[in-house]
């Protein structure tokens, strides 16, 4: 192919670049298609033109300095646009209390146009360049994403990539016979072939939505349908599918998006005779998306959804030489700290902090405490089997726990997808809520509400302590309760995810300047763990960290090190007091407090925490 006197220099140069291994990819994955390649390209050049001066401004900006999105200044939030602020003009009026939130990454769940009876949350999508229109337009997205770049935030948009809505064009027009647009899909016309893949294809919601197929009535067709029956899944061995869904990315990246979410990114490959999971062209296409966005729109982060052990993780950072996803989500963490919650018992907690330090200081993972979905008991249970845990039993002991079955617990959830014969429910719940704080409210327990806010606290700064980018949820930071109005909707009953999904309360907002209340206790405490996460090196992403042996189960110990900077974090993972003995003589700061530390050893209160940065002269 060769290269358009056409095109901008800037554009040439970026192509240039990664012309040979785009080519070579797609050729080795499409069959040498190079027509379909050189389309391809050329619309590379169009959303590149498409571009406003304002993000080619960000685009140039972020090239010089690629790691931008590894320091340890950076803050994200998660929110769903109705829930926070009604739609996308009103997301853009709260960009202060954002802002006062300390959060410069944001992140806005799925919101492009869907069924209202059928989208799964927003991820079963009919038309990738449409917002739902109680939500906005493309237009308000757009004007957010400026605001929010004026103001120093960047945004993250989930891009449904494994699937359509059964109402997108491309499935109306294959349910009506259009033979090329049933090519974007799965369609079989009897269930000889679908048989054979449910040999080897895991169901993901076996209790909800069973079995990978669907059978079509009206045309009389059988689909492959992953995760619901309103969900098709696209056909990525047809080039023209890559093709336009790349278009769609890019014309997300261009109304502001700075990360797209790459959503189910394992499953994109399907092949006969395996388990349709991370499979070696899913890593193909994903490198090929980073190269096209590092030509058409170099600022733009692909953040991978990769909801499995952490053996299944990686792989998705790809190599030094061929990198895929800039960050991907710190999953396996989340669920170990509820574990740990629970047990009271460090142990698994620590031994994944050591494996995370081992990992290149150039990963970079998003880490969280909860999000939008519900938490699943995904842990490492053939180590566990050392201390006598079996799966089953303890999941049912986890749910039980937190559910607030379990004698002397003080935590209130609720089941998702709960399969009796398995034992393998999942858990919601917001943190306040799981915490015990809706608990110790509704008891008018004071005693009881003060250990729960300690413990909510000191789970977000062990969050803040690990590498990455910190992701509170929104309503977090001010406490928000489980929302059990849900169970009043009848969109929403079937689905106890709804439970942490409620509407932001504006009204306890009010209060979070007042450190008396729960909120402004919760609040100003987030906000000092992020301030002083910022002013400290040593939580950048590029610091050295590992545990260390505290001699108490019930006490987690990581100790960062950057520069001239030396961190020592301790966390109680008890509603008991335990000591926190120090390896030899330490003296320091207490950085959450701002005294002074010395001395051999240290109380640390139930659910208690100590940052302690350690004087220049080591001990």
């Amino acid at each position: 192919m060769s290269i358009s006197t056409k095109w901008e220099k800037e554009f040439v140069k970026r192509f240039e670049k990664h012309y040979d291994e785009l080519k070579w990819l797609y050729c080795e994955v499409y069959h040498n298609d190079m027509k379909g390649f050189y389309w391809l390209c050329d619309s590379l050049y169009g959303y590149y033109k498409e571009r406003s001066a304002e993000l080619k401004k960000i685009d140039r900006e972020r090239e010089k300095n690629p790691n931008w999105y590894s320091t340890n200044d950076i803050v994200g939030m998660m929110l769903y646009v109705d829930a926070f602020a009604g739609d996308l003009k009103g997301v853009k009026s709260k960009i202060e209390y954002l802002k006062e939130c300390g959060v410069n990454y944001l992140h806005l769940m799925p919101l492009l146009k869907s069924p209202k009876d059928r989208s799964d949350g927003g991820y079963a999508v009919s038309d990738f360049l449409s917002v739902q229109p109680q939500l906005g337009t493309m237009a308000d997205l757009q004007a957010l994403t400026s605001e929010c770049h004026k103001n120093g935030i960047s945004c993250c948009l989930d891009f449904v990539m494994n699937h359509t809505s059964e109402d997108h064009e491309w499935a109306k027009a294959a349910r009506n016979g259009d033979e090329e647009a049933r090519k974007r899909y799965f369609f079989f016309d009897n269930w000889d072939i679908p048989a054979q893949f449910e040999k080897t294809v895991p169901q993901v919601f076996p209790t909800t939505a069973p079995g990978n197929f669907t059978y079509l009535e009206d045309c009389g067709k059988i689909v492959m349908t992953t995760f619901y029956p309103y969900q098709w899944d696209l056909n990525y061995g047809n080039n023209v599918v890559f093709n336009d869904m790349v278009g769609y990315m890019l014309a997300l990246a261009n109304k502001g998006i700075d990360v797209i979410r790459l959503d189910a990114v394992p499953y994109i490959w399907k092949e006969l005779g395996t388990s349709c999971r991370n499979l070696p062209k899913v890593h193909s296409l994903v490198r090929m998306m980073r190269m096209i966005t590092e030509i058409v729109c170099p600022s733009v982060l692909l953040l991978g959804e990769v909801v499995m052990e952490p053996s299944r993780v990686v792989p998705y950072f790809g190599t030094v030489e061929k990198p895929e996803c800039h960050m991907l989500y710190n999953v396996t963490t989340m669920a170990s700290t509820w574990h740990t919650v629970a047990t009271k018992d460090t142990r698994l907690l620590r031994r994944q902090m050591d494996q995370l330090s081992e990992l290149p200081k150039n990963y970079v993972f998003l880490n969280y405490l909860r999000c939008h979905d519900d938490i699943g008991w995904g842990l490492d249970y053939e180590w566990l089997s050392q201390f006598g845990i079996s799966e089953i039993p303890h999941k049912r002991y986890l749910n039980d726990y937190f559910t607030g079955k379990w004698q002397g617990s003080n935590a209130r959830g609720e089941l998702y997808n709960d399969d009796p014969r398995l034992g393998d429910a999942r858990l919601c719940g917001t943190t306040a809520s799981l915490c015990g704080i809706e608990a110790a409210i509704y008891e008018k327990d004071e005693e009881k509400l003060a250990v729960a806010i300690d413990c909510d606290i000191m789970l977000h700064a062990y969050m803040f302590t690990q590498s990455g980018i910190p992701v509170l949820y929104s309503g977090d930071e001010i406490g928000q309760l489980n929302d059990y109005t849900y169970h009043d909707d009848p969109d929403k009953a079937a689905d106890s995810r709804y439970l942490h999904r409620g509407k932001f309360n504006w009204e306890l907002a009010k209060l979070r300047d007042d450190k008396e209340t729960v909120q402004g206790k919760l609040f100003n405490s987030l906000r000092q763990l992020e301030i002083c996460r910022a002013q400290n090196e040593v939580f950048t992403a590029e610091a050295q960290f590992h545990t260390e042996n505290t001699e108490n189960d019930s006490v987690l110990c990581i100790y960062r090190e950057y520069g001239k900077q030396r961190l020592i974090a301790y966390f109680n993972f008890s509603d008991k007091e335990q000591t926190a003995y120090f390896d030899g003589l330490k003296s320091g700061t207490n950085l959450f407090t701002g005294e002074e530390v010395r001395g051999l050893m240290t109380n640390l209160k139930p659910y208690g925490f100590l940052w302690l940065l350690l004087d220049d002269n080591k001990t």
